[in-house]
């Protein structure tokens, strides 16, 4: 196949030089993309054959797009998301700017080099927003312009730049992308800008019903500014002659597989059937009978993604009253012997193909990476972009110290949800600089996760200040009083811009200097449906909290749809998180001002609460009057289990969690009445336990005291173990002095019922507790 190339640049407003210039180092931009790949392939040594990878032909649609994004529009106070795939267009950007070591450029996929996707936490050179797990990167700067906005309303310096997701049209696909997009207070955000490589293909095929029509239609009925660029200047050009108007509508109505294919033939092929055989055909034929070979070859690739003209007269249009698309039409794999196949999405060049390209781009293939001279024009290009997205650096701001203990009395009877939205409004008034930096986020569940009085305190942000029409009404008891400056966020029932909003909130120590702390409120069932896209934001370094509530079995009148199981061990699993599951208010207390004490700093980490509606007797947590035994106990709570029944030669070990405490301790006063000595130890973080026990074990250097004070050798005893979720979350709890073990929660879908028909049903209500004790206790 003859390979094409040429990125269409001619002078406009800018001289013909800079225009020249712009077009060598877009082929440069190629070229350093393609050949980081082939190194990581080709190149370096791979002992264990398996494929490191790379997408060459993914790469390729976005040269263009990128490089007059970045070496012309862009401005440093600007963010960037950039589509996976094109993780090495990204890195030969920096390396051309800059900002990136030469000695990088052959690490591709290699243990502590680039990354396989663009990575904030761990490439070395400059990365907006972590991306990789399609749709979650095209949404991020949608929330990190709401974060921008809160940070430059309240604190300043947040800068007034666009927020731009480079994402691919299968991206569109994901659901999550619409649920951003249809947010009602999106259609304010006109800093957000999405420019879509419409190359039409997936990982296996070329994709056939692609509407873009529809897609324009969609985007405009949310409120977006849609600019669709489609043909490059020549192809223009072709379409204002005579039989251009048949060329255009032959090359609209084509199915997408037969333009693809289109790509891969050569002249004398194109000239037998690009015209088809309808009405047009006649005329279309006479039309590219003009055309030399070369020019027919360039001709049918000249799509806008690949135009810098017509991507700089796109960019020129951007609305900033409202968000933008642009739709620009490319070719995966555009300028690459692979382009247009439809298998090419992981394909990589041969050496031969590889060697080819280098004589076309006039590259050396045995010292593929080279910058260009700083007198060229190219290079002057590249300072002048250089210097012009250069960032200041911002001074982070020490987080305000978080008090330890508030020593709220709880009511008699409470439950750990309460305790929740109790705790937040006793920082408005014991810490209000703390509080200050507290955003809540909740979708459409505010009242029924009790934050009411907290959100009546602090009002709910909007990007323009509302009226409240429900002000002036008496029976209205939750206020909803929308301003810029407002520390509750609603997103409407939408789990996964929740989280995404929280990871944005939880980064901006790192991008502005200025700690937030945003704590996410959702139904505890519905975690697992948020869970992906929180654990990528705290891969990206978001630090947050995210509190799911009600949980469990426990909430039993709504039956099985409403009743989580797995999250207990969800927590315990996912990296750069503790997770807690409290069984008093005291204990919420401590853990979310703790929780809160690790947000917005460079060694942070972000926390999962698990609370619970159960109404609990707060007397049973029996907090010691004493301050130097009640900070033990708090110290306890924090690092994961406490002693809640003490017993100095136990026949068994009761171990609960949660909402189960109140069984635990009725167990273990029944079988106190049959001579049976019982322990109930509360565990309220199984996630610290088990990082205890693997620190003892020398497989981490995680701190293992708690289990000395604990789970002392000299008091072990056959044990069970209950959790209204599913068992094996404290199943290990047995290893840590080996010993007899049951393990009693819920493996099974809830039913709706009354607490003790739905605790029976599961084997965790007090008669299942004193069995199973007696069972291991023999």
């Amino acid at each position: 196949m003859t390979i094409t190339h040429s990125f269409g640049l001619a002078p406009s407003t800018q001289s013909r030089q800079e225009s020249q210039s712009l077009d060598v180092i877009a082929a440069r931009v190629l070229w350093l993309s393609t050949a980081m790949i082939h190194h990581a392939n080709r190149v370096r040594p791979n002992p264990s054959g398996l494929k490191v990878g790379g997408h060459q032909a993914s790469s390729a649609s976005m040269v263009a797009i990128m490089t007059s994004l970045y070496f012309e529009h862009l401005r440093s106070s600007d963010r960037v998301s950039v589509k996976p795939h094109a993780s090495p267009v990204l890195h030969s950007i920096n390396y051309l700017l800059g900002s990136l070591d030469e000695r990088y450029m052959t690490t591709l996929r290699e243990f502590g080099g680039l990354q396989s996707y663009p990575s904030r936490s761990k490439d070395p050179d400059p990365v907006d927003y972590s991306t990789g797990s399609v749709g979650i990167g095209a949404t991020a700067p949608i929330w990190g312009s709401v974060a921008r906005r809160y940070v430059d309303t309240v604190y300043g310096n947040a800068g007034t730049g666009r927020q731009y997701s480079l994402l691919g049209d299968a991206e569109l696909d994901e659901g999550a992308v619409w649920e951003a997009i249809l947010d009602p207070s999106v259609r304010e955000l006109g800093e957000i800008v999405w420019i879509v490589d419409m190359n039409r293909q997936s990982l296996d095929r070329v994709v056939p019903h692609i509407a873009t029509d529809r897609l324009h239609d969609m985007f405009d009925a949310a409120g977006w500014q849609v600019i669709t660029v489609r043909f490059g200047r020549l192809l223009e050009g072709l379409f204002a002659k005579p039989g251009g108007e048949q060329l255009r509508s032959r090359i609209l109505n084509m199915p997408n597989p037969e333009y693809q294919r289109l790509l891969r033939c050569t002249a004398e092929q194109l000239r037998t059937r690009l015209p088809g055989d309808g009405d047009g055909a006649a005329a279309i034929a006479t039309l590219i009978g003009d055309l030399d070979d070369a020019t027919l070859l360039r001709a049918i690739g000249n799509l806008g993604g690949h135009d810098m003209e017509t991507l700089r007269d796109a960019y020129s249009q951007i609305d900033d009253s409202r968000p933008t698309v642009i739709i620009a039409y490319t070719v995966k794999g555009y300028g690459l012997p692979i382009q247009g196949h439809p298998q090419n999405h992981s394909s990589l060049l041969s050496n031969e193909q590889f060697t080819a390209l280098a004589a076309m781009l006039d590259e050396d293939p045995e010292h593929p990476f080279r910058r260009f001279d700083e007198d060229s024009p190219a290079g002057s290009l590249c300072r002048q972009a250089a210097e012009r997205l250069r960032r200041d650096e911002f001074t982070e701001i020490v987080p305000p110290r978080v008090p330890t203990d508030i020593g709220r009395t709880p009511p008699a009877v409470s439950n750990t949800q309460s305790a929740l939205g109790r705790t937040l409004l006793d920082l408005t008034r014991d810490a209000p600089e703390v509080a200050k930096r507290v955003i809540t986020v909740s979708p459409d569940v505010s009242s029924s996760t009790n934050l009411a009085g907290w959100l009546n305190k602090v009002g709910v942000w909007s990007p323009t200040e509302r009226r409240n029409w429900f002000d002036d009404d008496d029976e209205t008891i939750m206020h909803w009083r929308e301003r810029p400056t407002g520390q509750h966020m609603e997103l409407g029932i939408a789990e996964v811009n929740l989280v995404g909003l929280i990871s944005e909130l939880g980064a901006t120590w790192s991008r502005w200097g200025q700690p937030l702390f945003p704590i996410g409120v959702l139904y505890d069932p519905f975690v697992e449906r948020a869970l992906e896209p929180w654990s990528y934001g705290i891969y990206a370094g978001g630090q947050s909290i995210l509190v799911g509530t009600p949980a469990g079995v426990t909430l039993a009148a709504e039956g099985g749809a409403h009743q989580s199981i797995k999250t207990p061990s969800i927590g315990l699993e996912q990296p750069g998180c503790i997770s807690y599951e409290p069984a008093f208010a005291t204990e919420v207390e401590w853990i979310l001002l703790h929780c809160i004490s690790q947000l917005g700093r460079s060694n942070g980490t972000s926390s999962y609460l698990r609370l619970s509606t159960r109404p609990v007797q707060q007397v049973l947590a029996d907090v010691p009057d004493d301050p130097a035994a009640r900070e033990r106990r708090r110290r306890h709570v924090l690092a994961g289990a406490y002693s809640l029944r003490h017993s100095t030669t136990p026949a068994v070990c009761i171990v609960t969690m949660g909402a189960m405490a109140t069984e635990a301790i009725e167990a273990a006063a029944r079988l106190s009445e049959i001579g049976v000595s019982a322990e109930v130890i509360c565990v309220t973080s199984p996630d610290l336990l088990f990082r205890a026990l693997q620190g003892r074990e020398g497989l981490s250097e995680s701190p293992s005291w708690i289990l000395d004070q604990v789970f002392p050798a000299e008091r072990a005893a056959p044990m069970v173990t209950v959790l209204d979720g599913h068992p094996h979350t404290l199943a290990f709890l047995a290893t840590i002095n080996h010993v007899r073990c049951k393990s009693l929660g819920v493996s099974m879908f809830g039913q709706a019922g009354d607490l003790d028909a739905v605790y029976r049903y599961h084997g965790i209500d007090t008669d299942s507790i004193v069995r199973a004790a007696l069972d291991v206790a023999k």
